[in-house]
């Protein structure tokens, strides 16, 4: 019983750590549609705002600023549209969380 219980646990233990690492490919597959811009990682080339390392609180008010319209842009306000409010709170996480 107790060797069954410790299976079960790891089970679930690796269960959860795929569905983590699932999550996070997935962001990176959100985050990709803005490296044509932005750069890869959010490392933007010269004459584009760069994402990587900046506060990821301000980064998601200026995709919701963009969403909603307030925030004027060419193409920003379109792309915003495509993600819900929780994606893009984690595309702004993502690239937060990326070196400078």
């Amino acid at each position: 019983m107790v060797k069954t219980m410790k299976w079960l646990t790891a089970g679930a233990l690796c269960a959860a750590a795929v569905g983590a690492q699932a999550q996070v490919n997935q962001v990176r597959v959100w985050a990709a549609a803005c490296a044509n811009c932005h750069g890869t990682e959010g490392r933007a080339l010269q004459g584009n705002e760069p994402l990587a390392g900046k506060d990821k609180d301000e980064l998601y008010q200026k995709l919701m600023d963009f969403k909603s319209g307030r925030k004027p842009a060419t193409i920003m306000h379109q792309l915003s549209k495509g993600y819900s409010d929780e994606q893009l709170k984690d595309i702004a996480a993502y690239f937060a969380a990326q070196k400078k």
